[in-house]
This record gives structure tokens, C-alpha cells and sequence, in this order.
């Protein structure tokens, strides 16, 4: 059950919310389509929807499609008291508050996505100073006040768009404005040539790592890891012969972010 729940509005939207929930609890029913950010202060909270779980515990957060994960979630057992801070994004408040131009992050990106639904961020110190400072406005009320909320709106798009997870977060973000969906073979030929790890391209594609290793073997009957470098080195063999580009940017531009990693890979597939 929730024990203790405060919270702050902005133009007459819930904004951020600070819960004590006493475990066990489960959310009994979906809370509205937007994007929430949600930090664990103590304890430990889990959710599950078909075939994913997410655990997340003190101080690490998640961003997710709040329409499909609240009502699933709930606290761990183990422990008597969970305590959290959540954001909300609601589409039209974002727009108020960007009316003349939005951030980069909430763009829709380049690289397409399967309506991407979550993405874990772990321990970022950035983030935890900036929990600590909604703290104090939750201990301090009287000093709160709209251009404050606004401000702390803009500061947690800001430190989120600097995370190393900030290429998902996009993904999520956009959909709040240009909601899309794309095959699985899309996102897969739309970012053959970026850097991202088979964890990061598993979420573009809404899937489980193992699930996507299992979808990924069945379309191309290769492994992502293998199938992705050789075709990076394809394409900068292609370019070392009609480009004058220097080897390391086009190593770069392949999807290779390490010279001596392309090098060797390189001279392994064409020597």
C-alpha cells in the first residue's frame, strides 16, 4: 500500500511525485499514456510484462511508456519500504514549456524503432544530485513555485539527453509527439552502421536480449555481433576504394568506434 505520497503539479498536471509504498503492492490499474521517469530511493521495485522483468534497485531509475508498465508494478517483498520519485511527461506540457524550440531529445530520431516502452539508468551521479535537490523542495514547499518546476522539467530532459543511454530515451521521449512503429528488419537495416550494442538495438525492437539474439538468428541466420561487423566491413572495404577519406573516419562512419579493433577485424575477413 502507499503509505505516504506527495506531489507537485504544473499547469494543472501532476509533474512529480514522491511515494512510500509498503510491500507487497501492486498498481491496480494503467495509469495515463506518457512517458514517467521513475528513481528507487530505498528499496527495491520490479516490474514484469509478458516476457520482460525489470528490477530496479536504490538509486538507479527507469524511463517508460507509462501506459503499459504501472499497472504492473510492484515492490519487492524483501523489503519493508520502498521509496520513489517519479516524473511525468505529459506531450502537451512539453510543449508549453519548449513552445519556440524542442531539445534534440525529444525529436523524433534518425534511427528507427519498435515503440520502444523502457530503458534502465543505472547509477548516474548527475541524476542522483539531482533527486537530492527535488528532496529538498519536498522538505521545503514554500519555496516551490511554477518557474521552479519548470526549471527542474528542462534540467531532467538536459541530464537525461547526456546519459549513455540517451539514443533509447529519444526513442521514447519522440513517441510522446510522432508515435511510430517499424518492422523488425527496419530497425535492424537502419542501424547497421551505428554504434549500438545488440542490448540497445534489442530495446529499439521492444525485445528481451535473448529474444532478440532468437529473432535475429531466424531472419538472417547469423548472430547480431557477427552479421553486424561483417557488414560494417563490407561497406569500409567499399569506401577505402573509391573514398579518400582518412581510415579512421570511415572505420567511424562503418560503426567501428575503435581503429585497432577495425584494423584487426579488417585484416582477419581480407587477408
Amino acid at each position: 500500500m502507499i503509505t505516504e505520497r506527495k506531489n507537485y503539479e504544473l499547469f494543472g498536471k501532476k509533474l512529480i511525485e514522491k511515494l512510500v509504498i509498503t510491500a507487497p503492492f501492486k498498481v491496480p490499474s494503467p495509469m495515463p499514456d506518457e512517458a514517467c521517469f521513475l528513481y528507487v530511493i530505498e528499496g527495491e521495485v520490479k516490474y514484469e510484462l509478458n516476457n520482460l522483468k525489470i528490477n530496479i534497485p536504490a538509486n538507479e531509475a527507469v524511463l517508460l511508456n507509462c501506459g503499459n508498465y504501472f499497472g504492473q508494478m510492484t515492490s519487492n517483498k524483501t523489503s519493508k519500504k520502498q521509496e520513489v520519485i517519479i516524473i511525468h511527461f505529459h506531450p502537451e506540457i512539453l510543449k508549453k514549456v519548449y513552445d519556440k524550440e524542442f531539445p534534440k531529445i525529444l525529436e523524433h530520431p534518425k534511427m528507427r524503432g519498435i515503440a520502444v516502452s523502457f530503458e534502465k539508468i543505472n547509477n548516474e551521479i548527475l541524476i542522483q544530485k539531482y533527486i537530492e535537490g527535488l528532496l529538498f523542495y519536498f522538505d521545503n514547499p514554500s519555496l516551490v513555485s511554477e518557474e521552479i518546476l519548470v526549471l527542474k522539467l528542462k534540467e531532467i530532459i538536459l541530464l537525461l539527453s547526456q546519459t549513455k543511454n540517451a539514443p533509447v530515451i529519444q526513442q521514447i521521449l519522440s513517441q510522446l509527439f510522432s508515435p511510430a512503429t517499424f518492422t523488425f528488419k527496419q530497425v535492424i537495416e537502419d542501424n547497421i552502421y551505428t554504434h549500438l550494442p545488440s542490448e540497445q538495438l534489442a530495446r529499439l525492437t521492444n525485445l528481451s536480449t535473448s529474444s532478440f539474439k532468437r529473432e535475429f538468428k531466424k531472419m538472417y541466420d547469423d548472430t547480431p555481433s557477427n552479421y553486424l561487423k561483417n557488414k560494417r566491413l563490407e561497406r569500409a572495404a567499399e569506401l577505402l576504394l573509391i573514398s579518400d577519406q582518412r581510415i579512421t573516419t570511415i572505420s567511424f562512419d562503418c560503426g567501428f568506434s575503435n581503429l585497432a579493433h577495425f584494423s584487426k577485424c579488417f585484416h582477419q575477413k581480407f587477408n
